[in-house]
């Protein structure tokens, strides 16, 4: 028995420092061919004629018009997703009922569908010859090649954002801290806003920071709804691919660089939501050991 237990254990994958440091080589090399290099030309090839030239394509009018139809499809699109994605974990979490399995699969859909095959849908919906287009044609009302259609596309593509932060979460908590507020006294709407929604901020907030910049990154389904109306229906991704086909590459590299810009601070807040919540609940486990 004690030379059973004295038997060294056999080596895992990875023991040995060989594979080990080629594995952490390969990873780095992968990293920095893939992810770093793109962002570093975009920074040089975007200040490679000055910064007079790179201010000049940032405040240029269909760039600043770019700018500001990105802005406000997300203050749009992310706050009716993220109502979507907490009302939808509620109720899958909190509730039994018929259909949830197929709300699941309802919410995973845009994830498993092109971008593309997501903007000609809509075409079929809302187009003239489509479902809904010649009604809305009828009491002049615009959804594709405008503004509306644009929001729309945004909102479909990154719908299960949120909802897919807060269901894991909620499953693991389970309904005993909202059915012991009710037993208590407390309303619907109290019992959310003072137990269930303090126990979800940090992931409701991860959810919401990679659903605004899916939003202002999105071009597939934007670009066969939005009709690539210069300075009007032309989002920030857009806007760069018709600079790059008009043979403007600072111009194309500047507005560029606004997104990747937008990209480093997503994954800073990314990191500080993720260290937040996980100091939270080490905070909570440790709580939980003293008290016992």
């Amino acid at each position: 028995m004690s030379v059973a237990r004295t038997r060294r254990k056999p080596p895992r994958v990875g023991d040995q420092p060989v594979f080990r440091r080629s594995l952490i080589a390969v990873v780095l090399i992968l990293a920095g061919l893939l992810i770093l290099a793109p962002l570093i030309v975009i920074a040089v090839e975007a200040l490679s004629k000055g910064w007079q030239v790179y201010v000049a394509a940032i405040v240029h009018p269909d760039t600043v018009s770019a700018i500001i139809l990105t802005v406000v499809t997300a203050l749009i699109a992310v706050p009716v997703n993220t109502v979507f994605g907490i009302a939808a974990a509620w109720a899958i979490t909190k509730f039994d009922f018929w259909g949830k399995r197929l709300l699941l699969v309802v919410i995973e859909i845009p994830f498993s569908v092109s971008p593309i095959v997501a903007g000609v849908a809509y075409l079929f919906v809302y187009g003239l010859q489509g479902i809904l287009g010649p009604t809305l044609e009828e009491y002049g009302i615009k959804i594709l090649f405008a503004v509306p259609g644009i929001i729309l596309a945004s909102m479909f593509v990154t719908a299960p954002f949120v909802a897919r932060e807060l269901i894991p979460l909620m499953q693991a908590q389970g309904r005993d801290l909202e059915e012991a507020a009710t037993s208590l006294g407390a309303s619907g709407w109290r019992t959310f806003f003072a137990v269930t929604l303090p126990n979800i901020k940090w992931a409701l907030l991860y959810g919401v920071v990679l659903c605004n910049a899916r939003v202002m990154g999105e071009f597939g389904a934007v670009s066969v709804v939005s009709g690539n109306i210069r300075g009007e229906t032309n989002t920030l991704p857009l806007h760069i691919e018709l600079l790059y086909h008009d043979y403007q590459a600072a111009g194309a590299f500047a507005a560029a660089s606004i997104l990747a810009i937008i990209a480093v601070f997503t994954i800073i807040a990314k990191v500080a939501l993720e260290r937040q919540g996980a100091g939270r609940a080490r905070a909570a486990v440790n709580s939980a050991e003293k008290a016992s």
